[in-house]
């Protein structure tokens, strides 16, 4: 790995892996490292068995690729989520 990543950086990499709809293009994209190079920071900073939750968890996850996305545009959005509105939660 020939990036030099602040603790800061990593953590929020870290953070950003974790998340199950952040792809991890948008991780390369961000701090310029590739989807191995993440994996090999979550492999060194969590402990074992976190790391294997994770693993566990995001292979073959479509959410993780946008590859495998079935959407293009946007982000997920549950239907029951609060509309904000000028700095106000709209009620149901």
């Amino acid at each position: 790995m020939d990036h030099s990543l602040t603790a800061e950086q990593i953590d929020r990499v870290i953070e950003m892996a974790w998340e199950d709809r952040t792809p991890f293009e948008a991780i390369s994209f961000q701090f310029g490292i590739s989807e191995m190079e993440t994996k090999i920071i979550m492999r060194k900073k969590l402990k074992r068995s976190s790391y294997e939750l994770w693993r566990k968890r995001v292979t073959n996850r479509k959410t993780k690729h946008e590859k495998l996305r079935s959407f293009s545009e946007g982000r997920f959005k549950c239907k029951l989520q609060r509309q904000i509105t000028n700095n106000k939660i709209s009620k149901r």
